[in-house]
């Protein structure tokens, strides 16, 4: 649930990033209510934290997964939502306790709007990941291949008796297109996972022609033309990776582009 997302015109969001920035808002609030009685200003320290903690966890995941990235741009590009959670928390956390060490005045107000922000945080994110652990199987809709015959992923699944990736794409999503190679060179490299293209509403001769113009040559390349698996799955922006274990059961989600490293991070999951 936390990974489903939300379209707002040509943007998309994850639960989870709404989650955070609510949060973070309700934190500003609390602060600056907290800072007026105690004639102290905390607002810009909760952005440095902020930033900080943004930094802390990108930095712990790129450590992580340093053999999976290219070079010195791929390690900087966020674009793949590449983030160690835990990581930016600890990081976030050691900074707190350094600011409150310095600034005893803003002990108070500064403890406030973080309590008031981790509690409205914690509260959402912790309903939401319950929810996510009960079973949530394969979508069982009815599908096409590129040839027009009839399959559905509960059918791979029992075929193949491996968990399977299901990503969700259009031609028109750039983030689709830039995380295809990545893909590709999976599908060749991980042959105990199972990988699905499922295109959201375009027709066959356009997926063809895309295809054919950009060189892709990915298997398992099938046709949604109804947008029925995103809806049943919440995803209503793109791209958008499913990860099913080999029951068929979802594991994770991730939402945005992705990269080798955070592919390997959700298939580590699935083994």
């Amino acid at each position: 649930m936390l990974q489903q997302s939300v379209a707002l015109g040509p943007v998309g969001f994850s639960i989870h990033q709404l989650l955070i920035g609510l949060a973070f808002l309700l934190a500003l609030l609390a602060g600056a209510l907290l800072g007026r009685r105690h004639r102290v200003p905390v607002s810009d320290t909760l952005f440095t934290l902020l930033f900080v903690a943004f930094i802390g966890a990108r930095l712990v995941f790129v450590v992580r997964y340093w053999g999976e990235y290219d070079g010195l741009v791929s390690r900087l590009d966020i674009r793949d939502g590449g983030f160690d959670i835990v990581g930016g928390i600890v990081i976030g956390l050691a900074y707190t306790s350094w600011v409150l060490w310095r600034s005893p005045r803003q002990r108070f107000p500064l403890t406030g709007a973080l309590l008031a922000g981790g509690l409205m945080w914690g509260l959402a994110a912790g309903s939401a990941t319950l929810i996510d652990h009960q079973s949530r199987p394969l979508p069982d809709i009815a599908l096409n291949t590129r040839t027009g015959e009839p399959i559905d992923l509960p059918q791979m699944s029992q075929q193949s008796q491996q968990p399977i990736v299901v990503n969700l794409w259009a031609s028109w999503c750039p983030p689709c297109i830039r995380e295809m190679p990545v893909f590709e060179q999976a599908q060749t490299t991980e042959t105990d996972i199972t990988f699905v293209f499922v295109n959201q509403g375009e027709s066959p001769a356009h997926i063809e022609a895309f295809m054919s113009e950009h060189g892709f040559s990915l298997e398992n390349v099938w046709l949604d033309p109804s947008n029925a698996v995103g809806q049943a799955t919440g995803a209503h922006a793109m791209p958008t990776t499913l990860f099913y274990d080999a029951d068929g059961h979802l594991v994770n989600t991730h939402f945005g582009e992705l990269s080798s490293a955070t592919l390997q991070r959700g298939l580590e999951r699935l083994r």
